[in-house]
């Protein structure tokens, strides 16, 4: 089985913040921008699920299994959103000091 775009970002990312790729400044910016995009994704998967969920639950003869595979879509989203934001949350802090340590060495060398 081929392994979806978002799980190979989420792959690299974790390789990048495990440090066993090196990471120039313009690929920590490419990886924060898919991975805000990821979270936008899911986010917007997510609210549409539950707005489909709510629309089911006015409609009286709407269907159980319609409700149960929207349940179980945002149910399985939900996981991946919240590790998408912790792994962006996680890039930044690594740029930070990527960008910290460069400007250290570039004020030492002078």
């Amino acid at each position: 089985m081929s392994e979806t775009p978002d799980r190979a970002l989420v792959k690299r990312l974790r390789e990048v913040l495990r440090n066993r790729r090196p990471v120039t400044e313009t690929e920590l910016r490419n990886l924060m921008e898919q991975t805000d995009g990821l979270v936008r994704t899911l986010g917007a998967h997510i609210d549409g699920s539950e707005r489909r969920l709510t629309e089911l639950a006015d409609e009286p003869d709407s269907s159980l299994t319609e409700i149960a595979s929207e349940l179980q879509r945002v149910e399985s989203l939900r996981p991946k959103l919240e590790e998408a934001r912790t792994l962006l949350a996680d890039l930044e802090t690594r740029a930070r000091e990527l960008r910290t340590s460069w400007l250290l060495h570039q004020a030492r060398s002078r």
